[in-house]
């Protein structure tokens, strides 16, 4: 079950509400970013499919390289990930990004996918920042 305080913004993005839903929640200066793993996110095993796992890095990298949308959105030019472990259905699956470097076109992030206290996905990414 998704805990309260995470938030969605369903219309915002067709493709992710699609595979999602994706939640987000401002904790202090950060934000934080969760899913809940259903059988729609599963593959043939069962487990919750590569595809979904790096979706939702996406959009957890582009939130965090935005400030969530606030002032300009951005385009992902390049994603690198590393599957660790899997998730099963009904797992919280945890996001956390950390912006490495932010320049005037382009920022620089790196995170990570988590159930509980383990890993399951480590990505690094560039995206291209677009000003509104």
């Amino acid at each position: 079950m998704m805990p309260s305080h995470y938030q969605t913004e369903p219309g915002f993005d067709p493709a992710e509400d699609h595979v999602g839903p994706f939640y987000f929640a401002k904790q202090g200066d950060k934000l934080s970013y969760a899913f809940e793993a259903a059988q729609s996110h599963c593959n043939a095993h069962g487990t919750v499919h590569g595809g979904i796992l790096m979706t939702f890095a996406d959009y957890c990298l582009c939130m965090e390289a935005t400030d969530h949308y606030a002032s300009e959105t951005c385009i992902t030019v390049s994603f690198s990930s590393a599957f660790v472990s899997g998730a099963e259905i009904g797992a919280l699956v945890e996001g956390r990004v950390d912006v490495t470097k932010k320049t005037g076109s382009m920022v620089f992030l790196t995170g990570s996918l988590f159930v509980s206290d383990e890993t399951i996905l480590t990505f690094t990414a560039v995206v291209k920042r677009l000003r509104n």
